[in-house]
């Protein structure tokens, strides 16, 4: 009985917060919740923590947990059991989801490299889609996300979740409502204290792990011992580094605030100055993105000092605004004097309701963050890198991003596949 009691006050509190989520922005908080939504999650490393908010969504079945380490897989099916009283299959190959006639969404939280792929095999599935962020591994794949999603009707929101915080949500419309005049620059940065991931060995991936599935749509390479489960971030066939593990965050708040889309130029300095180690990707990064506009953006990544200084500020004719990580914000008149502060929240469950409507509605343009909206964001990330791997700066056309006379940069604009999982829009 007090467990049973314990998941009906867990619903019933759920259900209050994501109305009142609903409401705050601008759904129907009285009708989003009339129909079931089904849900299949993979990847569930940083997936498990999404589940979880899924599964205190009012009137959403999280059906599986899948992980191709059965052991991550086993683990959270029993957490989710836990929590909701309700245990979802514990899987190891998402097919299983999109097979599914009954399932509604994918939630793809897998590495970098699945992310577009699931999408797109979901989208031809009749499956929408939460896809965590980078949407894509490299530039291509994201232009094929945006094709899939438009030629199969399907709703695809990137977990860029600050899109749908509150605090996030009012500060970009201040910038928009010219609260600070001209907003003609932003600056970004990113602080960690990552250690050194040493010198792996090739050998044979633990029993529990189904490694050609975790390769999937990368070319097949061996099994090295320090690549999972995190540190594939730091290897460019799989992850896109700092700038696209945590940057696309800042970048993407940057550029809304700033409402451009595609740079004309991007320039990147920096490297692997910490360690000696495996990581292929820098620890110390600076990229910086020239628009049309005359706008500019700056990100600054320290992946191995923890010192950090304010998470975005934008920069307008008559003042200043300076955003936290967690959406709280302060306007600033030109002499430095506080104008305003306000408390903000990150926005995660809100940005999963947002995506639920979505999903009960069939109604993409109500996204906060689709996928069309966050692929010019994740491209500056990828052109950062691009920029970075090339040691040269790039010309971009504005109207699409790509980069102009220089062949030898566009050969990162895609990837070769594994043929066996190569996607096809």
């Amino acid at each position: 009985m007090p467990n049973e009691l314990n998941r009906r006050q867990f619903l019933d509190s759920a259900a209050v917060g994501t109305m009142a989520a609903a409401a705050a922005l601008g759904a129907r908080a009285d009708a989003p919740f009339d129909r079931r939504v089904v849900v299949g999650v993979m990847g569930l490393m940083r997936g498990k923590a999404v589940a979880k908010v899924f599964a205190g969504q009012p009137n959403v079945e999280v059906r599986y947990a899948c992980d191709v380490d059965r052991t991550r897989a086993a683990d959270a099916a029993a957490e989710l059991e836990k929590m909701t009283g309700t245990a979802p299959q514990a899987i190891g190959d998402f097919r299983t989801i999109l097979d599914d006639p009954e399932v509604d969404a994918l939630v793809c939280a897998a590495p970098n490299h699945w992310h577009a792929p699931a999408t797109i095999f979901a989208c031809q599935a009749g499956k929408h889609v939460y896809v965590e962020k980078p949407c894509c591994h490299n530039p291509q794949e994201g232009e094929w996300m945006v094709e899939a999603a438009r030629k199969h009707g399907r709703v695809v929101q990137v977990g860029t979740q600050r899109r749908s915080g509150a605090g996030f949500r009012e500060a970009i419309g201040l910038l928009h409502a010219g609260e600070i005049g001209r907003v003609y620059s932003a600056r970004a940065t990113y602080a960690a204290a990552r250690g050194s991931i040493g010198h792996g060995t090739q050998g044979e991936p633990p029993a529990e792990l189904d490694y050609a599935l975790w390769q999937g749509p990368a070319p097949v390479r061996p099994y090295v011992d320090n690549h999972l489960h995190y540190n594939w971030h730091w290897f460019w066939h799989y992850g896109n580094g700092e700038l696209g593990n945590n940057g696309v965050h800042t970048l993407d708040l940057c550029r809304w605030g700033l409402g451009v889309d595609y740079p004309v130029r991007v320039t990147s300095s920096g490297g692997r100055y910490v360690f000696d180690d495996d990581q292929e990707t820098p620890d110390t990064h600076t990229a910086a993105f020239e628009f049309e506009e005359g706008k500019s953006i700056v990100w600054q990544g320290h992946s191995c000092n923890p010192y950090g200084q304010d998470f975005v500020n934008f920069y307008g004719e008559s003042g200043t605004l300076t955003l936290t990580s967690g959406g709280s914000y302060t306007l600033y008149d030109l002499k430095n004097k506080v104008v305003k502060q306000v408390e903000g929240t990150l926005g995660e469950p809100e940005h999963v309701t947002n995506f639920l409507a979505a999903v009960r509605s069939e109604t993409p343009d109500a996204l906060n963050c689709g996928v069309a909206e966050a692929y010019p964001s994740t491209l500056l990330c990828h052109l950062g890198n691009i920029a970075h791997r090339t040691g040269r700066s790039l010309r971009c056309d504005a109207a699409n991003g790509h980069i102009l006379d220089d062949a030898d940069a566009m050969q990162y604009w895609a990837r070769e596949y594994n043929p066996d999982w190569k996607p096809v829009v």
